[in-house]
């Protein structure tokens, strides 16, 4: 793979995160927009406490889909700082990882995703397995679900 080519392949990984994570984001302002929809629709009753529990209940799903919105707008934020454009030798954020059994992309922590033909994980620069391979470079190893693996490529 040429450099522009190496490039390209991180900039498309880049543009799968945000479209994974844009696609999260309107998915929980709808779930937010729905729960608030129907809380607003139920009918007071002769059973208040029936009433009462429905809105508590629609107020904690709207709070869990309003954290779930929050930290999906973070993680796109930190996914717009993530530098494509250079190539490394030693593993940071926005590197590529590959070894014989896995590839990795440290940028946004949205796990297993299909790239193509390929299988990547993308891990968050937090994350604990990016933690330990900041600073590696290609013929270092680590341990990833049980498996000893050596660092071939990146970029």
């Amino acid at each position: 793979m040429t450099d522009e080519q190496k490039i390209a392949f991180k900039d498309s990984l880049k543009k799968t995160c945000i479209s994974l994570i844009s696609e999260r984001i309107e998915k929980a302002k709808e779930l937010m927009k729905e729960v608030q929809q129907a809380a607003n629709g139920e009918q007071k009753s002769s059973a208040g406490d029936k009433y009462e529990t429905s809105r508590a209940m629609a107020h904690l799903e709207k709070d869990m889909n309003a954290r779930q919105l929050a930290e999906n707008l973070k993680e796109l934020a930190r996914l717009h700082s993530v530098e494509t454009g250079t190539l490394y030798t030693r593993c940071q954020q926005g590197s590529y990882l590959e070894t014989p059994s896995a590839c990795f992309f440290i940028g946004c922590g949205l796990g297993r995703v299909r790239i193509g033909e390929k299988m990547v994980f993308m891990l968050s620069p937090q994350a604990p397995l990016a933690r330990s391979l900041m600073e590696k470079e290609s013929g270092h190893r680590f341990v990833f679900q049980a498996m000893d693996l050596v660092i071939t490529d990146i970029f």
